[in-house]
């Protein structure tokens, strides 16, 4: 059976870290090492967040646009885009704007990808997909509001998702992996992934 030490080349990023029972939780107190015999199967080792004092840039930014008359609808044009990758993918990118009550539809051409607006709901939702930096998606076009209502108070939230392939923002990097008690060499890699469930953007 397999036991293995994995070290890690900046642990001090580790805020808040629970782990799974196989670790040997007095090694990492001591050394900040994970030492552990893996169970079977698929398992989370550990679940973390990262230091209040370590500033994570956000790596996908917003252009926008959003503004509504006193007569007659409003006007969108938003544009998305990367933002410190590093040259990797943004992939998978979804943009979410919930509307007030009082816009009936929308009509917006996009550069990329696919829209809807739900009229029951009142949300928008871009599905963007894969970002090319050079061609920026966009989304852009006019609101049209209920007859004689007033323009929304305030402008809406825009909410984000996105994933990037072998790239950790936080700054977080394995150093190395030991493997005791195998005699066959096996392969090892490290594969890195950001994915944000949702972030929002204030327009």
């Amino acid at each position: 059976m397999p036991d293995l030490t994995l070290s890690f080349t900046n642990p001090r990023l580790f805020d808040d870290v629970s782990f799974h029972p196989c670790v040997r939780l007095r090694r990492w107190e001591d050394e900040r090492v994970l030492s552990f015999v893996p169970p079977d199967g698929n398992f989370r080792l550990l679940s973390y967040h990262i230091s209040s004092q370590s500033l994570v840039a956000i790596p996908v930014y917003v252009r926008h646009n959003i503004s509504f008359k006193e007569q007659g609808g409003g006007r969108m044009d938003i544009t998305v885009g990367p933002k410190q990758t590093m040259g990797r993918t943004i992939e998978n990118v979804k943009l979410e704007v919930p509307m007030a009550k009082s816009v009936l539809s929308c009509n917006l051409t996009v550069t990329q990808g696919k829209y809807s607006f739900d009229p029951v709901t009142r949300v928008l939702q871009w599905d963007v997909g894969k970002i090319d930096p050079s061609k920026l998606p966009n989304i852009r076009g006019s609101m049209s509001l209920q007859s004689g209502a007033p323009p929304p108070e305030s402008n809406p939230t825009i909410s984000v998702q996105f994933t990037i392939s072998q790239l950790a923002v936080s700054g977080l990097k394995v150093n190395r992996l030991d493997i005791y008690g195998e005699k066959y060499k096996p392969f090892k890699g490290v594969k890195y992934a950001t994915k944000a469930g949702r972030f929002q953007v204030r327009t």
